[in-house]
């Protein structure tokens, strides 16, 4: 259906259109991790995070219909599976030291973060937020929007720049290019796990041209 005849509701809009689009595309590229060498992640990571910032900070947040909970769609076993394939696909570079961190203010030492302990925060949300939407009540889509924005403004939108900064600093830094051991961790078999979604993809193509 094309943008101009959807209904009138901010669920609708094109900005909000593209934030989903994008969100449901990087939560697909997440539970797909390791079917990624290491450099192709980070180069698809260093792509993909800016444009799900832009898209969420082109969102004005619109007002709460219910008071209520909206339901949560991911685990922790659902955590723990894209945590995991990042940690082990990035190994000793998962770690950074991070600047922005709360704790800051009353540490001497620099503290110290992990690439897939942010990423992982941010597919939670992404995947709670795109699951209520694909539900199709304008309410709940409605609210869990302003859920997922009031969090991008409160924590997973820094979260993502944090990790952003570290992906940059593995893909332009010195030796990107060269052999390392874990790019052939992704070859150890293909993830069969459904994704929330349930995109019919006919090829990975799909996600590789988005990015």
């Amino acid at each position: 259906m094309d943008l101009d005849q959807l209904p009138d509701h901010i669920v609708y809009s094109k900005n909000v259109i593209e934030f989903v689009t994008v969100a449901a595309e990087t939560c697909l590229f997440l539970e797909h991790a390791t079917e990624f060498s290491r450099n192709d992640f980070i180069q698809k990571s260093v792509k993909i995070l800016p444009l799900l910032y832009l898209n969420a900070s082109m969102i004005e947040v619109p007002e709460k219909e219910y008071d209520d909970d909206i339901e949560k769609f991911v685990n922790e076993d659902d955590y723990q599976f894209v945590r995991v394939q990042i940690e082990e696909l990035l190994g000793n570079d998962d770690l950074y030291l991070e600047t922005f961190h709360p704790d800051m203010a009353l540490s001497d030492t620099p503290i110290a973060a992990f690439i897939s302990e942010n990423v992982a925060d941010i597919y939670q949300e992404l995947k709670d937020f795109a699951a209520n939407y694909q539900l199709g009540d304008v309410d709940i889509m409605n609210d869990v929007l302003v859920n997922c924005l009031d969090a991008f403004g409160e924590h997973w939108g820094q979260k993502l720049l944090n990790c952003l900064r570290a992906l940059h600093a593995l893909r332009f830094g010195e030796g990107f290019n060269e052999e390392n051991g874990n790019e052939n961790l992704h070859s150890h078999g293909k993830i069969d796990r459904n994704t929330f979604l349930n995109f019919q993809h006919d090829d990975d193509d799909e996600l590789i041209n988005l990015l």
